[in-house]
């Protein structure tokens, strides 16, 4: 049973990071009423986060060209995961952007306990 659950666990972590995605291209698209604006921040957002998770957090840093670890780590998953929320509050979406962080503490949480970090 506690198998399933960590496998659960790092499960939700990938819909998290998926969910950053998201959320950036979802606050990009609502932040200007032109639709100029809202394609280069729509696309542009969800490209930084990339860019920044590739370069320094993918595979758990094994697959990152500059692996953050220890307490870089940290940052990088407050930033990443933060932001993430943050976008969504930003967009207008309170509520999400609170359940959105709360399961990102909830799984951090629970990464640290089961060693999955």
């Amino acid at each position: 049973m506690l198998t399933l659950a960590k496998g659960a666990n790092l499960a939700l972590m990938f819909l998290l990071e998926l969910g950053v995605l998201v959320s950036a291209g979802y606050w990009g698209f609502t932040v200007s009423p032109t639709w100029a604006v809202k394609l280069l921040a729509g696309i542009g957002a969800p490209a930084l986060f990339i860019a920044l998770w590739a370069l320094f957090g993918a595979g758990g840093g094994e697959n990152a060209v500059l692996p953050a670890m220890g307490a870089a780590r940290v940052v990088l998953e407050i930033v990443w995961f933060g932001g993430g929320a943050l976008a969504l509050y930003a967009a207008g979406a309170v509520t999400p952007a609170a359940v959105f962080a709360a399961l990102f503490i909830l799984n951090a949480v629970l990464r640290i306990v089961w060693k999955q970090v």
